[in-house]
């Protein structure tokens, strides 16, 4: 692939500065979701096993440059010693003096934390004397932080150039699970794209109908599709100023041969409200007082089929309103199909965005699912067809 992991470079005896993504929820000073502190325990591990000492670098929150009391990582040391059960050793600062002290204390199997990076204001700018003091701490360079990739900073790009570099653990697990979706992927493959707009994703439909067998597309984007083919979606949401564009990814996708699945029939309701009456009518019959809020049961056979017919999906967002029932239920029956058909060894699946890893985990799906990514902008970046510095980076 192009880039180095943990087995390809020498650790024992080397200071590893450890760049990782441990920007998690808090509320009342405690940390809600461990879920991205608990991810880096593999990487962690294995430097530790090899005989490194782990130094963690990482951002918290937005301080724009400047030192924020309430975003310092201090306040989710504990967190990351509760995850990772070993001693947690906080710098006040991520170079100079305290870092470098910080590192000659720890003993081997402590894990050192260095204050957030965003608190210098050249990490944003990817300024190289910043990385370059960063780099006077270690020996070599891990980056295990894939939800920052799409990011040129000081610590996830400059520092990549200056010291022997390798993809951490979950880093790899996502680079390789990627690949096996749009670089080199089992075909039949099916993209679902989901979502409110299509102006939002304008760079992601084009490179996918490029890439991919079926595009399915759902969610308030799909209506805008049916506007832009003369058919009217009553108060439902949808870009009509975006026609043309529509009207230009079906196009392109014909010319790619890529078949783009639409819906065929919608659930509609009055107001967009829990429990609301919903009726279920063709996609050509909304009420011109309703609006389209999930996809209907003969859309989501249609889908079902295109994966059973399918080796590769990737999914990008839900297929309907899916925070408030009964709009949940085409992206919930949809995700259970992949999920089963995952298990049986039929499909590898790939899904990611923040509002896709809530709906299958809201569908009880994820966990069947061959990987999912909880990157985000990195996720839909790397579907966009966009070089991710980060990546780049290790590469060089």
């Amino acid at each position: 692939m192009g880039w180095k992991t943990l087995d390809d470079i020498g650790l024992a005896g080397k200071v590893v500065l450890t760049r990782v993504d441990i920007n998690v929820p808090m509320e009342a000073g405690l940390v809600t979701d461990m879920t991205r502190i608990d991810k880096i325990r593999p990487t962690v591990e294995d430097i530790i096993a090899r005989g490194g000492q782990v130094v963690l670098l990482a951002h918290f929150d937005r301080p724009k440059g400047k030192v924020v009391p309430e975003m310092s990582l201090g306040h989710i040391a504990t967190a990351v010693e509760a995850s990772l059960g070993r001693k947690v050793i906080f710098a006040a600062d991520c170079i100079g003096a305290p870092a470098a002290e910080a590192i000659a204390k720890a003993q081997p199997g402590e894990v050192v934390l260095l204050e957030n990076t965003r608190f210098q204001p050249g990490e944003e700018k990817n300024d190289p004397a910043l990385a370059a003091e960063m780099a006077k701490l270690g020996d070599v360079f891990v980056n295990d932080a894939f939800s920052a990739a799409h990011r040129a900073h000081a610590s996830t790009e400059g520092l990549a150039h200056l010291l022997p570099a390798a993809a951490g653990r979950l880093m790899e697990a996502e680079l390789r699970a990627l690949e096996a979706a749009l670089g080199t992927p089992e075909r039949p493959v099916v993209a679902v794209v989901g979502g409110a707009k299509v102006s939002t994703k304008l760079d992601l439909l084009g490179n996918l109908v490029t890439k991919v067998d079926h595009l399915v597309i759902g969610g308030g984007m799909a209506n805008t599709f049916l506007v832009a083919q003369g058919i009217e979606v009553g108060k439902s949401l949808a870009e009509r100023d975006m026609s043309a564009t529509a009207l230009d990814i079906l196009a392109k996708a014909k010319a790619a041969g890529c078949t783009i699945h639409l819906p065929i029939d919608v659930v509609v309701a009055r107001e967009f409200k829990a429990g609301a009456d919903a009726d279920v009518v063709a996609a050509t019959d909304c009420p011109a007082d309703a609006m389209i809020l999930d996809a209907g049961p003969m859309t989501v056979a249609a889908i079902v089929r295109v994966f059973e017919g399918s080796k590769t999906l990737i999914w990008n967002g839900p297929l309907g309103a899916f925070e408030i029932a009964p709009f949940d239920a085409a992206t919930n029956a949809a995700a259970k199909s992949a999920a089963m058909l995952t298990r049986e060894g039929a499909l590898i699946s790939v899904a990611g965005g923040g509002d896709t890893v809530a709906a299958l985990n809201q569908a009880g799906a994820a966990g069947d699912f061959t990987f999912i990514s909880t990157a985000g902008g990195a996720f839909l970046e790397w579907m966009e067809g966009k070089e991710l510095p980060g990546v780049a980076a290790l590469m060089a």
